[in-house]
């Protein structure tokens, strides 16, 4: 027996384990797209990381389909931990 994997019922089905607190309704994760195909990804208003060349590609392939805690999702795990150091 053979299953087709679906990325948008994974995610809506693990989406409840991993944002237990419901961070990612408030769209704190936005990104935008440059004519040189770089990709920046803003945390709350603020850049947080730029991704270009094949990384930047594979993220708008991830991103392409997904709802909007989706997409939350995604750009908070090409993100990584950045919230470290002087933070406030």
């Amino acid at each position: 027996m053979f299953f087709r994997w679906n990325p948008e019922s994974c995610i809506k089905n693990t989406m409840n384990k991993i944002d237990k607190r419901n961070r990612l309704d408030d769209d704190v994760f936005t990104y935008q797209v440059s004519k040189e195909n770089k990709v920046f990804i803003y945390w709350r208003g603020r850049q947080v990381r730029v991704l270009k060349g094949t990384e930047a590609q594979l993220l708008l392939d991830k991103l392409t389909g997904l709802d909007a805690k989706g997409v939350q999702l995604v750009l908070a795990k090409a993100t990584g931990n950045f919230k470290r150091g002087n933070e406030r």
